[in-house]
């Protein structure tokens, strides 16, 4: 999985198209991702403690990997490639630029 948390993505398709946000998880499994105010479903939460508050809360949901894409330092969608380093370190570089990843 290329996409980690923390990544500056946008998304590519779907009902949230266009819109950019954090990668706060990541679903290798599922091959998913959730992030930051995009795909967010209403649920419907019931008040388990005796001071807990119930109701409807929006809840991020998952994102398959394949609507997602990482942004370049410039801000502009870019696929994901590796590099090795002289010292033997693995590094993630964007295909549009070469530029290095974070």
């Amino acid at each position: 999985m290329k996409i980690r948390k923390g990544d500056r993505v946008v998304v590519l398709a779907g009902k949230d198209k266009g819109k950019e946000g954090t990668v706060t998880r990541t679903l290798p499994k599922a091959d998913k991702v959730v992030v930051e105010g995009v795909n967010v479903a209403k649920r419907h939460r019931k008040p388990r403690k005796a001071m807990e508050q119930g109701g409807i809360i929006d809840t991020p949901m998952p994102i398959d990997i394949s609507n997602v894409a990482i942004l370049d330092p410039d801000g502009k969608p870019t696929r994901i490639g590796y590099r090795v380093d002289a010292d033997g370190t693995k590094v993630r570089v964007s295909r549009r630029t070469g530029a290095e990843l974070k």
